[in-house]
């Protein structure tokens, strides 16, 4: 290129190498300083007492300046705009940025940290401070950095090209955290487009897509001694009760708007804790531009969503949250992302995060991309969120959404609409390397955390180890019981019957992964109706039906997951525009679901019988698990060193005295639950709050209990 056609391709915003020809240069033994400044009248050169040490001409009317720096040593630039006159620091003054180790790791695709490398972070180099950009876009012709510092020209800032790492990098002098800013890309396609940062620590509110600089300094952390015990919290034998919700609707301020981070604490910490349960579940909270999709669209990778606060206060919510003794579990989302022409879509001009071929690359059901996985610096982009979560943010978990679109190739797609792997099978190996790789790594680098799987096939293993040939989570929400008893309890009673394994089936399986039992939001949304909608009968039959349902579930194996709303009988579907009907509570029915619930999860937390071995084959035994013709369903649980617990559901409205359950041991055995007391909303059939064992044999066991039970009601029993 000649000199001409280098210049003209600079100011045009063409020039794929502005360090080329910007900044300080020795010219046959004299130093010559290069600007683009478009609009400005005039720039010098000033030393650091502003003394004038050079001055520049203009050279070429798009705005480059170019002249002798009179002096040795540094310099500054005195910019004269038409309103005002400006002193920078020059940004082509400062050498490379990013040092070997992170070019190669970067290059190989296996760098872990990306959040501290690519982005934008404040920094001082050679003493002057001022904010370090870096993106990965290794087929673009040219990237700036623009922003309201420049009026959001990709003229003024045009990056560096390190190879082959295909990374652009650029410290911008005087900058400060808050800066709004995004990169502006000239494509390998010549499409001109400006993207919000894939690595950005803060974003704009949306609708507005701007990423903004985040405040580096540290967070104030006090949850030590949370952090110390965690491990012991979030194994199998835990008793994990989880409260899923989406923060933009749990609760809403008087003028409609949705809370804050710091404003949800005071509200929704004291209520969780005082309902019994163990951890929050928050629906994505990474930056997506549509809310609509509840977080499930993700762009903002690294950022949490700005319309809950700044990254700052999400932290104290989950520092909170652990003060009060509360764990939290994050929905991240690596399946897929939405075609937005901000975001990561044709980033450099290629299918760069996702496939080529739309066959792997578009999912058909959500409209969105598919990321790449098989390509090395797309799989590490998204390991490097998943830890950024756990390390930046303090969360406790990682639900790990859509796992099941990820596992196969042909997940939702007809016969010729999918790519065979390199075997000719539908197994997609890419995205099963990624999965264990993210765990291995979740393992090994914060091993008191929890993964937690959305997968509804058979896969197998996806909560063995990888060094066992699994995929590595901690746990798998159980779809099929979901789905099997969700349509069980949606049946008439009097139809039950026909029905019965629907709710025993579950234990056939129930010990070939490690189980969450979820009642999660995409139960309630859809035309779907909400649990107590599903509920068959008059207002008290589904009041009640919705009670044996949370008892049965409680005594089951497998750790427990309900959506907000649940926990007060909501009648009509989750609406993420609104907040949920907490005025229910004025209607005693609905208090009476909360009590139960309430009390679900104090007996669950306190008797190991009923979570020690969920994952454990010793820890369940059918005592009747074939009455159909009664819809009766008894059982026990067991915990080394704990006393046996007995759970009984009646699931037709017949009241049955006189019923005999045999039982392992003599004794006294307590009522701790009964979904059918008054204080619930229930008809108060009971056997008052104890029933002791007769030596009469039943079920294979030498003594037996007599006991009432309830219309549709659940009890449980613990030993004395």
């Amino acid at each position: 290129m000649s000199d001409v056609a280098a210049v003209d391709a600079l100011v045009e915003g063409r020039h794929g190498d502005p360090f080329a020809l910007l900044g300080p240069h020795d010219v046959a033994g004299r130093r010559v300083v290069r600007t683009l400044q478009p609009g400005a009248r005039g720039v010098e050169l000033i030393d650091a007492q502003g003394r004038v040490v050079g001055e520049l001409q203009r050279v070429h009317d798009g705005g480059l300046f170019a002249g002798f720096l009179e002096v040795d040593g540094g310099y500054r630039l005195r910019v004269h705009w038409p309103a005002a006159t400006h002193d920078t620091h020059d940004a082509y003054a400062f050498g490379t940025l990013l040092g070997d180790d992170d070019l190669r790791l970067l290059s190989e695709g296996t760098h872990i940290e990306l959040f501290r490398c690519l982005g934008a972070h404040p920094t001082v180099l050679d003493g002057v401070h001022g904010v370090r950009f870096a993106v990965w876009a290794p087929n673009a012709k040219r990237v700036s950095v623009v922003g309201d510092f420049d009026s959001w020209d990709g003229r003024r800032h045009p990056m560096r090209r390190r190879v082959p790492a295909g990374v652009w990098e650029l410290f911008v002098p005087g900058l400060l955290p808050g800066a709004r800013y995004k990169y502006e890309v000239w494509g390998a396609d010549d499409s001109l487009t400006q993207r919000a940062d894939p690595v950005a620590l803060a974003a704009e509110l949306p609708p507005a897509t701007a990423s903004i600089v985040a405040d580096p300094a540290a967070f104030h952390w006090t949850d030590d001694e949370w952090l110390r015990r965690r491990g012991a919290l979030h194994h199998a034998g835990s008793p994990l009760s989880i409260y899923e919700l989406h923060a933009g609707s749990w609760l809403r301020g008087n003028d409609g708007r949705e809370l804050h981070w710091d404003e949800l604490g005071e509200r929704l910490i004291p209520y969780v804790a005082g309902m019994g349960f163990s951890h929050i579940e928050l629906l994505p909270i990474s930056e997506h531009p549509f809310g609509g999709s509840w977080g499930y669209q993700p762009l903002g990778q690294f950022a949490p969503t700005s319309r809950f606060g700044t990254p700052d206060a999400f932290a104290r919510f989950v520092d909170r949250c652990h003060e009060a003794g509360i764990g939290v579990i994050v929905d991240w989302v690596p399946a897929h992302f939405p075609t937005d022409i901000h975001g990561l879509a044709h980033f450099d001009g290629t299918p760069l995060y996702e496939h080529a071929d739309p066959r792997e690359g578009f999912h058909q059901d959500w409209n969105t991309l598919i990321f790449n996985l098989g390509r090395n610096e797309v799989s590490a982009y998204l390991i490097a969120s998943a830890l950024a979560w756990l390390e930046r943010f303090h969360v406790d978990g990682l639900r790990v959404d859509a796992v099941a679109s990820m596992l196969y190739r042909d997940y939702s797609r007809k016969h010729g609409e999918w790519v065979p792997n390199v075997y000719g099978g539908r197994e997609n190996l890419e995205s099963i390397a990624f999965l264990r790789r993210v765990n291995q790594l979740v393992a090994e680098r914060h091993p008191d955390c929890m993964t937690i799987a959305e997968e509804s096939t058979a896969w197998p293993g996806v909560t063995q180890p990888v060094e066992q040939g699994g995929l590595g989570f901690t746990f798998k929400w159980n779809m099929g019981w979901m789905h099997d008893s969700l349509e069980y309890m949606s049946r008439d009673p009097i139809h039950r019957r026909w029905h019965h394994g629907e709710m025993t089936f579950s234990m056939v399986y129930a010990y070939s992964e490690k189980f969450v039992l979820p009642l999660s939001h995409d139960e309630v949304v859809h035309g779907k109706r909400s649990l107590l909608g599903r509920m068959p009968g008059d207002e008290w039959q589904r009041f009640a039906n919705l009670r044996a349902y949370y008892g049965f579930m409680w005594g089951h194996p497998g750790k427990k997951l309900l959506f907000t709303g649940g926990e007060i009988a909501q009648p009509h579907e989750w609406n993420h525009d609104a907040q949920i009907a907490w005025e229910l509570l004025d209607h005693p029915r609905h208090l009476g679901v909360q009590k139960l619930v309430r009390d679900l999860n104090r007996v669950y937390a306190s008797t190991s019988a009923l979570h020690a071995w969920d994952a454990d084959p010793r820890g369940f035994r059918w005592v009747i698990g074939d009455d159909a013709g009664q819809s009766v369903f008894a059982w026990l649980r067991f915990a080394d060193g704990g006393r046996p617990v007995l759970v009984v559901s009646n699931m037709t409205p017949a009241v049955r005295h006189g019923f005999r359950i045999g039982v392992p041991e003599g004794g006294r055995w307590c009522e701790a639950i009964n979904s059918d007391a008054t204080e619930y909303g229930g008809s108060g059939v009971g056997n008052e709050g104890e029933r002791h064992a007769q030596a009469v044999p039943a079920h294979g066991f030498g003594q037996s209990l007599v006991l009432s039970l309830p219309p549709l009601a659940t009890l449980i029993f613990v030993a004395d």
